[in-house]
């Protein structure tokens, strides 16, 4: 007859189920130290961070992208010049296109203003008015790509400083089993709980500033494409008077 494994050895005792709830979220942060708390509260951080510029982002860039076509449709819609520049002044004071255009207006106005004059030798009225919109338009690009560095930083480095806190709590695991000389789950289950909880929290951090960065920088390109196209448009209509294309002014 086979020898029977005594029923101790097969089942966890009640011992082993309360040092497994040691593993938790809520033991973790009685039982953190300084290291644990510093790799916590950064990811926290920048959780928080991320998460602000992912919602700004996303309303800022939705009512950019829902208002771009109408906003230029009714700018070279309007039968003069004057009335295309007051319909942009209408437009609410973030709205990129309108800027853009109110900058070219300005710049090809200030040019005539000083024509014979030494701004007029040194720069023509094509080149003034170039440099106004790359301005311009540099400039409304870099408000369109707020929060993506730190977006792409988060993401890329979430899941090491979540790495670092596992690497510490297994450290401390690992102290705990030379301090008891036995590798026990009483040893060592707040320890191992703590580094799978941070390689976690580093994940959750990570992936959704990566998965929004990748999906801003896609949405930004169309966008920016929009800018530079109209910025031609306009460069050719204030710099030689004539219209371009039949559907402008």
């Amino acid at each position: 007859m086979q020898d029977q494994i005594p029923a101790a050895a097969t089942l966890p005792t009640s011992s082993d189920a309360a040092a497994l709830s040691q593993m938790g979220f809520g033991n973790m942060i009685q039982h953190l130290d300084v290291a644990g708390w510093v790799v916590l509260l950064t990811l926290a951080i920048m959780s928080l961070l991320s998460w602000f510029y992912i919602v700004n982002n996303f309303f800022r860039n939705s009512a950019v992208r829902s208002r771009a076509d109408k906003v230029v449709r009714g700018f070279w819609g309007s039968d003069t010049t004057q009335e295309a520049i007051q319909y942009m002044e209408t437009q609410p004071r973030n709205e990129p296109f309108s800027k853009i255009a109110l900058e070219c207006a300005e710049a090809a106005a200030y040019h005539q203003k000083h024509d014979g004059s030494r701004i007029a030798e040194a720069l023509n009225r094509s080149e003034f008015i170039d440099r106004a919109l790359r301005q311009a338009v540099t400039r409304e690009s870099s408000r369109l790509e707020g929060g993506l560095t730190l977006l792409a930083t988060v993401g890329s480095s979430a899941p090491f400083i979540g790495l670092l806190g596992t690497v510490w709590g297994i450290y401390r695991a690992l102290i705990a089993i030379g301090a008891t000389g036995e590798a026990s789950i009483d040893a060592i289950a707040g320890p191992i709980g703590e580094a799978l909880i941070m390689t976690a929290l580093g994940l959750f951090v990570a992936i959704p500033a990566l998965l929004a960065y990748n999906g801003f920088v896609r949405q930004n390109r169309v966008t920016l494409s929009k800018f530079d196209e109209f910025a031609h448009d306009l460069h050719d209509y204030f710099a030689t008077g004539a219209r371009v294309g039949s559907n402008k002014i």
